[in-house]
């Protein structure tokens, strides 16, 4: 029900039955304003009103909806406005990426630039991306999407509040403020650019955009997995919750990091500093070395596993069923902890699915038999595009939620 308002409140209990009616928008798309005010409890002139209010500021628009079995005149429906659109982008180990999302949650633009970023310095990699950013801007531009706000996504630690990366030890950075960097990617932007933890934001796609085994797991609130493990597996290994459908982050932000579970005590030193993490057996460079592939000798060595496990190598097929028994172990650990029975995997652990599923989970079955059932573990289909939708869709909400401030 909507809140009654009280002596000096009203502004505040607007924003908040427009949150309600945006929200309701976003869920159910072509919702009417009669369905829209039955789903809030507002009245029908209070969403009429909050609706004009938004039709003018561009948020929303109207379109023909259909009412299957009924008869009489279509009625009209609202949906968020396709020309209104966020930025997102991301620096990765090995590239650097740039998308534009709009509000209809569609990816209208994508690029990527493969490059080795560990050991550079922000002020090496921000006129990159700047010049990535810009081309966007003018892409959407063109299309007439225009961009509100944006996020930046990183393999690390992240303070939101303060846009510090705490620690991402895999770029070699630690406490790197970047303030001032990010109002740069999108200068005109209302609702500026925010930083977040890049396997927190492919979590939080998989929750809003998957599709099943095929194509993810989440498919929005409806989906398959309300509450989740997801792991990202890139150069790190990554982890973010989700519990009942929402991002759970930990008091500090840090809730979810798999790839630094301690799974063999006696295992590798770790960037971060530990002995026997999760990444040292299952990162990118870990299954490289097993395999006797060298990165430095290859442009694509992702490629090159994948030709050497189709072939049955050995020592590939080994290494990739190495890095399986220790996701098992990591994920039995953190499952029983966190009171998850679902995971959902992506980055290369996507790639490999065909070889290193049956390991995970024969290692699933030893270390924790019955806690992940066969249909609860699923492999991503976003691809590279999974930090980067989340991220703007994360934006998107952002901005949806301080909707007020475009409305006079």
């Amino acid at each position: 029900m909507a809140a009654t308002p009280a002596p000096g409140r009203v502004g505040d209990v607007r924003r908040q039955n427009l949150a309600l009616v945006l929200a309701g928008i976003q869920r159910n798309g072509g919702a009417t304003r009669a369905q829209l005010a039955a789903e809030s409890g507002l009245t029908k002139a209070s969403v009429s009103s909050l609706v004009t209010d938004l039709l003018e500021s561009g948020l929303v628009q109207e379109i023909t909806a259909t009412r299957d079995g009924e008869r009489g005149r279509p009625g009209t429906g609202l949906v968020l406005n396709p020309a209104r659109g966020v930025l997102a982008a991301e620096i990765n180990v090995d590239y650097l990426a740039v998308g534009v999302l709009d509000f209809a949650g569609e990816l209208v633009f994508h690029e990527t630039l493969e490059r080795h970023n560990r050991g550079s310095r922000p002020s090496d990699l921000m006129p990159l991306l700047l010049a990535m950013a810009e081309r966007a801007a003018t892409m959407a531009a063109d299309a007439g999407v225009e961009l509100l706000g944006g996020e930046l996504t990183v393999p690390g630690l992240v303070d939101t509040e303060r846009n510090v990366v705490l620690a991402a030890p895999n770029l070699g950075w630690a406490d790197v403020r970047l303030s001032e960097e990010l109002p740069r990617l999108l200068p005109e932007a209302p609702f500026g650019v925010t930083l977040s933890n890049e396997a927190n934001s492919a979590a939080l796609a998989e929750l809003w955009f998957g599709h099943g085994a095929d194509h993810g797991a989440g498919h929005g609130t409806n989906g398959r997995f309300r509450d989740f493990l997801y792991i990202s597996g890139e150069v790190g290994v990554g982890g973010g919750l989700v519990i009942a459908s929402r991002l759970f982050a930990g008091p500090q932000g840090h809730a979810g990091e798999i790839g630094h579970v301690v799974v063999h005590p006696d295992g590798p030193l770790c960037a971060c500093g530990g002995q026997g993490c999760l990444e040292t057996f299952a990162g990118q460079e870990a299954i490289y070395a097993s395999a006797g592939i060298d990165r430095g000798s290859t442009a694509k060595p992702m490629d090159e596993l994948l030709s050497h496990l189709a072939q049955g190598a050995e020592r590939a097929v080994s290494a990739v069923q190495q890095a399986g028994h220790y996701l098992g172990i990591g994920v039995a650990s953190t499952a029983r902890v966190a009171n998850i029975s679902a995971v959902v995997l992506g980055g290369h652990f996507a790639a490999l699915e065909e070889w290193i599923a049956p390991a995970l989970r024969g290692s699933l079955d030893r270390h924790a038999p019955g806690l992940i059932p066969p249909e609860n573990l699923a492999f991503s289909g976003l691809g590279r595009t999974g930090a980067l939708r989340g991220a703007a869709a994360t934006s998107v909400r952002r901005i949806l939620s301080q909707a007020y401030e475009l409305i006079p």
